[in-house]
């Protein structure tokens, strides 16, 4: 498992040499808006592990992360971003918890190692990327704001980073529509 770590990390560090963004004062909690999805309140409470914690809606989440030793580098000082789906969002998922070379390139795939805010994802609309080494592609032109085909549910700045919660697990096979890219 120490392999596994130092690979994480060194895909971690090589994918986030990407320069730091701009931080806001005070860690908040904002909800997006969301047309047709219910916007979820989540309260930062801490670094990004803590808050998911807290909220108590990501258990899945958590317990993926934990079981490919991913928890303690969402816990290091960041600055990091995390896209966030919620148990319900992995209840309507086809993830092979058991696999967990699969799972854990999934997992890194959902990680930006830069902090990447609200204000930086509203207006634009591209390629953000990731530290799998696969572009997550975010429209924060649309109502509501989209990561990949899910939407932003909310985004929380918490000590280390942000937490944007998504509709759905997303997908590094992902391909977005051509004026997208």
């Amino acid at each position: 498992m120490k392999l596994s770590k130092l690979i994480v990390a060194a895909a971690l560090t090589a994918a986030l040499s990407t320069p730091a963004l701009a931080q806001p004062a005070a860690p908040s909690a904002t909800p997006a808006p969301a047309a047709g999805a219910a916007a979820v309140n989540v309260t930062p409470s801490g670094d990004i592990i803590q808050t998911l914690t807290a909220s108590g809606q990501f258990t899945m989440l958590l317990k993926a992360l934990d079981s490919v030793n991913l928890t303690s580098v969402l816990k290091t000082p960041g600055p990091l971003t995390l896209f966030a789906p919620t148990d319900a969002a992995f209840a309507a998922a086809s993830v092979d918890m058991n696999n967990k070379a699969a799972l854990q390139q999934l997992l890194v795939y959902h990680i930006i190692n830069a902090k990447v805010d609200d204000a930086k994802i509203n207006g634009t609309k591209g390629p953000i990327p990731s530290a799998a080494g696969k572009p997550i592609y975010v429209d924060g032109s649309s109502t509501p704001k989209k990561a990949n085909d899910a939407d932003i549910l909310a985004d929380v700045t918490v000590s280390n980073g942000v937490i944007h919660v998504v509709s759905k697990v997303l997908s590094p096979d992902f391909t977005p529509p051509p004026a997208a890219q």
